[in-house]
């Protein structure tokens, strides 16, 4: 692959669809703050026309265009506009993205095609028509894909969403292959944000009935703004922002079992803003929202970095503070090691002059120290034994009260109990391989746990035994 020359921002010209809201409204701020030219594309006019004049007020050159992303064409003559007021670009930002809150089969088919014809296929015209200039511009570019962390962990009732989120991930990465294929200096991005402090939800058709708002925790636009602009002058192949939304996609990842039915119970509720008023919001799904610039909505305690992004954006300096940080443990050791003879030379002390070990001493301490640790295994076995035993013995006396006391409800509703019952059996068998092995994990760490703790008694047999 012929490599992109990514120049820095001040000395690039940037376009940027869905601009005249939450992330992209961001975006366009700060890349024009950084000095490069902004190209702004959205549906609404009015708000283009008014932060186009707010930047060029700040001395930014900026222009802008009508274009639904839906329509290729309308994005062809967008970017021959740029073209010709620019004489190019070199990156170009597919942000521009809709949402629906509601249950995926109470969601109309058009509903569905009208968001995809947005988040997934507005993203494909936006980087064939990127792909096409900048195969021929020299020093080539970047196109960056503004995601998100539900490509990773879908959730109920963003069901669409999630799904269409899938598709750009799969796109991005099948067209970063097919360009690095053809040797073309271009470098493909996909920015994968978790909640956001954003008008996201505003501008979402809400079919739950209910006023609706991101789960904590919550990132500030700046933070995936910075992120987005810091792609377009380093090339990141995919990057998350919000380390909150990388552990729900991690746990996914690794447990989907059981993190389907938390989700399934939890993520609703946590989606429900219980303090406000339920709305019917002019969406954005067909028409744009003009209702002003707004890059937040002030969500409390909204975070302002995004430690898990600068891991990913700084990789050396990350590396350089961990192995600091390893060399201070290490001198800490050393110096908080007794006084005396160190062990290396107590354990040359077992060695007599003709090279012989005292292998019966060594064979004594290591036999101590496995009965030690054998011993506590034991204990800890024992007491999750004994745990075992009791909760099996209250469980018992549960079932019995509960099946004494509910008999009449039962005749009275025993087809509902019974079908919740088989229900519960389902659950229990699919889970049970997974259930095994937290249990055993679990007692495993409790072990462990329960050396670790007697290692730091002053009396402790694992600590005399480890003396050499």
């Amino acid at each position: 692959m012929t490599k992109a020359t990514l120049k820095p921002l001040n000395e690039q010209s940037i376009v940027i669809t869905g601009a005249t809201s939450g992330i992209g409204l961001a975006t366009a701020r700060r890349a024009a703050k950084a000095g490069a030219c902004v190209f702004l594309i959205a549906r609404g006019e009015s708000d283009l026309k008014a932060l186009c004049e707010e930047l060029q007020a700040t001395g930014a050159r900026a222009a802008w265009a009508v274009a639904d992303v839906a329509d290729h064409d309308a994005l062809v003559e967008a970017a021959d506009k740029c073209v010709r007021l620019f004489g190019g670009f070199d990156t170009w930002i597919n942000n521009a993205g809709v949402s629906i809150y509601g249950a995926i089969s109470a969601t109309r088919l058009d509903d569905q095609r009208r968001l995809f014809e947005t988040n997934y296929w507005g993203v494909v015209n936006g980087s064939l028509v990127a792909a096409a200039h900048l195969r021929k511009r020299y020093g080539g570019g970047a196109i960056i894909n503004v995601g998100s962390i539900m490509s990773d962990a879908p959730l109920p009732i963003q069901g669409v969403y999630s799904a269409s989120k899938h598709a750009v991930k799969g796109f991005t990465n099948a067209l970063r292959m097919e360009l690095m294929q053809e040797q073309a200096p271009i470098t493909v991005s996909l920015v994968k944000p978790a909640a956001v402090d954003s008008p996201y939800n505003k501008h979402a058709r809400n079919l739950t009935g209910y006023a609706t708002q991101n789960p904590q925790p919550v990132y500030a636009t700046h933070v995936v703004a910075d992120t987005i602009l810091y792609c377009a002058s380093h090339p990141i192949r995919e990057i998350t922002v919000g380390g909150g939304g990388r552990l729900i996609a991690s746990f996914y990842s690794v447990l989907p079992g059981v993190a389907e039915p938390l989700f399934a119970r939890f993520a609703p509720s946590l989606m429900r803003d219980r303090s406000s008023a339920y709305e019917p919001y002019d969406d954005g799904l067909y028409d744009p929202s003009e209702d002003g610039l707004h890059e937040e909505v002030h969500y409390p305690m909204v975070r302002q970095f995004s430690a898990l992004a600068e891991v990913r954006k700084h990789p050396g300096i990350t590396s350089g503070v961990v192995a600091v940080l390893a060399g201070i443990g290490i001198a800490a050791l050393l110096l908080n090691q007794r006084s005396g003879p160190t062990r290396y030379e107590r354990l040359r002390g077992r060695i007599d002059p003709r090279g012989w070990i005292d292998t019966d001493g060594l064979r004594d301490r290591f036999g101590g120290l496995a009965d030690t640790v054998r011993h506590s295994l034991s204990e800890a076995g024992e007491r999750a034994a004994d745990l075992s035993e009791d909760a099996r013995h209250r469980g018992g006396r549960f079932v019995h009260d509960a099946r004494h006391s509910s008999r009449k409800a039962l005749k009275k509703h025993g087809k509902t109990a019974r079908r919740y019952a088989h229900d519960a059996g389902d659950y229990a068998r699919d889970h049970a391989k997974e259930g095994g092995a937290l249990l055993a994990l679990a007692t495993i760490a409790a072990a462990i746990g329960a050396a670790a703790l007697d290692v730091r008694r002053p009396d402790s047999r694992i600590r005399s035994l480890g003396k050499f």
